[in-house]
């Protein structure tokens, strides 16, 4: 009974000590693309991936920028984005996220279904002021990007 005993605080010293822990892991879920555009979900926070069309030194990189999604906030922005197609006149949209400010510019067409909107990003930071601008999506685009 004692080598039982010697044996089970062994093994459990062992457990306890051990170097490698397993962490739990939230799944990373790939939404909506369209080109090199895509929104990934990670637990409840949204980043919408975008190429930008400026001319900078890496042109090739993906700009991004983040929300999460606290009050229904992917849906919300969709619904700010497809009203801003049915404007009259088009305007351009601001909104504010927590590291971002965003500028949804549409440009008009004759035919409705052509008009576009582009992300115009810039960061809060004072010590890194970037902005880069998307490339110019239409409805459908828009449509399949946040899949709705």
């Amino acid at each position: 009974m004692k080598k039982i005993i010697t044996l089970a605080i062994l093994l459990f010293s062992f457990v306890s000590f051990a170097q490698i822990k397993v962490l739990e892991t939230v799944p990373v879920e790939k939404l909506g693309k369209v080109n090199n555009n895509y929104i990934q979900k990670i637990g409840d926070e949204y980043t919408v991936y975008y190429t930008s069309i400026q001319n900078d030194d890496d042109s090739s990189a993906l700009r991004k920028f983040s929300f999460k999604n606290v009050n229904n906030d992917y849906t919300s922005l969709y619904n700010i984005i497809m009203g801003g197609f049915t404007a009259s006149p088009l305007y351009d949209i601001k909104l504010e996220l927590p590291n971002n400010y965003i500028w949804l510019h549409y440009t008009g067409s004759v035919i409705p279904e052509k008009a576009t909107v582009q992300f115009m990003v810039s960061s809060k930071e004072a010590s890194s002021a970037t902005s880069s601008v998307s490339e110019p999506f239409v409805k459908d685009q828009i449509n399949k990007l946040f899949q709705k």
